[in-house]
């Protein structure tokens, strides 16, 4: 299957601020994973009276450095993508030091499964039914830590001074933010276009590094496609900045590249179930055979809001009336 032409050389540079267009500066936080890549990219709007776009966890070096890093200037906003825990969390700490003023779409959807959690309780441990590689010999994983776990909880008291809806403005000294409202992800994702760059920072919708997981019960497939056609309808923009990894050029192409990914997969998905009934993980092991194995569980939570879908439009159904749609064993058949 053809897909998106992926940007994976990034420099991270750790603790440093680095200026990245004439209005963008970002600061990466240390917290690398299989969800974050090499980081959250907290992005700062402005020169001398800035805005804070996604300040990251809830980790106090980076919000030590974030602070350092702004020392002598006036933060005017905070503006926060979503509330996974990799991205709000560490703006109650900076609208604490600098007074400014938290703006987002609205509260963490108390539907909402985060990225790192496990939509399927009882399923199998990625690991037992792996015969290659025990899981003693198996790299420990950096999200597998209680503490990076801790950081990275889902930002449940997430509380905005304002909400900002699809289409609002925040304006500073030399800069107009556009809020775009792009579910999908998650239900309260904003994307912000900057006006004056003709730019978006995208947050989780758009990725350059990766696909994006699409968790149900609030992570949707319908509003995560039709999300990527708000970015292709708009032409003004020519770049975008994801808060994990390098900015994507040519963006429209690489969106485009992306919803039909997602169509191809879900047709994928479809021709697994007319070869016969099948659960997300078996449907998951087959096309996702390419792909390291600790991926799989996160892969699982996209199909499940594929089959979902489908469910929804009467194209496919459960096989046991009644059964979990968050399960990653509940099988499936086509109507």
């Amino acid at each position: 299957m053809n897909g998106p032409q992926f940007v994976i050389d990034f420099e991270p540079h750790y603790g440093e601020m680095v200026d990245v267009s004439p209005l963008l500066r970002r600061l990466v936080c240390q917290n690398p994973s299989k969800f974050t890549f090499h980081g959250t990219g907290t992005y700062v709007i402005g020169r001398g009276d800035v805005a804070i776009v996604d300040p990251g966890p809830r980790d106090d070096q980076h919000v030590e450095a974030l602070l350092r890093a702004l020392d002598g200037e006036t933060v005017r906003h905070i503006l926060i993508t979503h509330t996974h825990g990799d991205h709000s969390p560490a703006a109650a700490a900076i609208a604490e030091a600098t007074g400014a003023p938290i703006l987002g779409f609205g509260p963490h959807p108390s539907t909402a499964v985060g990225e790192g959690e496990d939509v399927d309780d009882d399923d199998d441990n990625e690991e037992s039914d792996d015969t290659s590689e025990p899981a003693e010999a198996r790299e420990p994983q950096p999200e597998e830590d209680p503490e990076f776990l801790r950081k990275h909880a889902p930002d449940v008291d997430f509380d905005p001074a304002a909400t900002l809806g699809h289409g609002d403005l925040v304006e500073g000294p030399g800069y107009t933010v556009e809020a775009l409202h792009t579910p999908g992800h998650i239900s309260n994702h904003l994307c912000f276009a900057l006006a004056e760059e003709h730019a978006v920072l995208s947050g989780d919708h758009v990725m350059g590094w990766s696909t994006t997981i699409i968790p149900p019960p609030d992570g949707d497939v319908r509003a995560y496609l039709d999300s990527l056609r708000v970015l292709l309808e708009r032409p003004q923009d020519q770049r975008l900045y994801p808060t994990h990894g390098a900015p994507v050029d040519n963006h429209h192409t690489f969106v485009r590249a992306l919803l039909d990914h997602r169509l191809a997969r879900e047709a994928a998905i479809l021709q697994q179930l007319a070869d016969g009934p099948k659960s997300a993980k078996e449907i998951v092991t087959v096309l996702y055979a390419d792909v390291r194995k600790e991926l799989h569980k996160p892969a699982a939570r996209s199909v499940l809001s594929h089959l979902r879908k489908l469910h929804d439009e009467d194209v496919v159904e459960l096989a046991i009336p009644g059964a979990s749609t968050l399960s990653s064993k509940t099988v499936w058949v086509r109507r």
